[in-house]
């Protein structure tokens, strides 16, 4: 791989309310031509989620996804496009995975293990809400789990091996690497890992250079320090330290309105091809390339579906 890495893009994701931030992408046409800045810019991944156009509220909408799907697909057809199976915080499982039969994307992301989702000290910092279901579902997570349990971890891998796609594993703390140990193991998880370690939810592991360390050590110890493929992010203001350090680590790196929503202190971003313009700038300032959606593919091992 050399200094080639893949930069992956979250356009919207389902932890920021429209509140937050007027630059949110919320309907289908404005997640999908998100997505194709993101990609002008040299992201070679799209992560998708949809939201219901009316309201801004994560929704687990087939029909939403379509649209979003064939509006990227009607300008970018190389784009590699990674759906989320991780959905909203009370979607159901079969909800999450539905995209995986419709759709067949080559890559989704799965979430790896269940946390704490503790999104309530958000709400303290904003007066104006423009819609009523956005504060109550922030303060609500005071009892929130966000849970991926064994049972349902399997479902999906298993959905995932039948349609042929790639699972993105998403890990928020150490344990979730010995949960896919188990599933590895086991002879479940049948593909080599690709590893998205999440890093900074309240909730979770923390975002520090110490945490990325002790994350990428224990998935080395797992899966040998060359049987597995993996990137990595920090939420917030931390987004971009942590992917720098995972550049010299020799892992992939995430940006995107899902995870943050400045460009930098005090500075909102505007479009999430404004995130991949400042991570491509800050690569190649330290000799690192962004690889092309085939390269990519090469990386990971994917074949381009939808």
């Amino acid at each position: 791989m050399g200094t080639k890495r893949i930069v992956n893009c979250a356009i919207t994701g389902s932890i920021h309310t429209p509140s937050m931030s007027p630059y949110l992408p919320i309907t289908p046409t404005d997640i999908a031509q998100h997505a194709i800045d993101a990609a002008n810019a040299g992201a070679a991944s799209v992560h998708i989620h949809v939201r219901d156009p009316e309201t801004g509220k994560p929704s687990p909408s087939l029909e939403l996804y379509r649209q979003v799907i064939d509006r990227i697909r009607a300008v970018n057809r190389d784009v590699i496009i990674c759906l989320t199976t991780g959905g909203g915080l009370n979607m159901t499982v079969e909800e999450r995975g539905a995209v995986i039969p419709a759709f067949r994307p080559e890559l989704a992301s799965m979430n790896a293990g269940s946390i704490n989702w503790g999104l309530f000290p958000i709400a303290e910092k904003i007066e104006n809400w423009r819609y009523d279901w956005e504060k109550p579902a922030l303060e609500a997570t005071t009892e929130a789990i966000f849970s991926n349990t064994f049972g349902s971890i399997q479902t999906l891998l298993g959905m995932m091996e039948t349609h042929g796609t790639t699972p993105e594993l998403e890990c928020y703390d150490v344990g979730h690497l010995y949960n896919l140990k188990y599933f590895k193991d086991a002879g479940i998880l049948k593909k080599r890992p690709y590893l998205q370690f999440v890093m900074g939810v309240n909730g979770a592991i923390a975002a520090t250079p110490y945490d990325l360390l002790h994350m990428k050590e224990t998935a080395d110890r797992i899966f040998g320090e060359n049987g597995y493929e993996w990137s990595a992010f920090g939420a917030g203001r931390f987004e971009f330290p942590v992917c720098l350090q995972n550049l010299f680590l020799g892992g992939h790196v995430r940006v995107g309105m899902e995870d943050n929503l400045n460009l930098s202190k005090g500075i909102p971003a505007k479009n999430n091809a404004e995130l991949v313009e400042k991570m491509v700038r800050l690569m190649r300032e330290l000799d690192y390339e962004p690889t092309s959606p085939d390269e990519a593919r090469q990386i990971l091992g994917t074949t381009k579906t939808c």
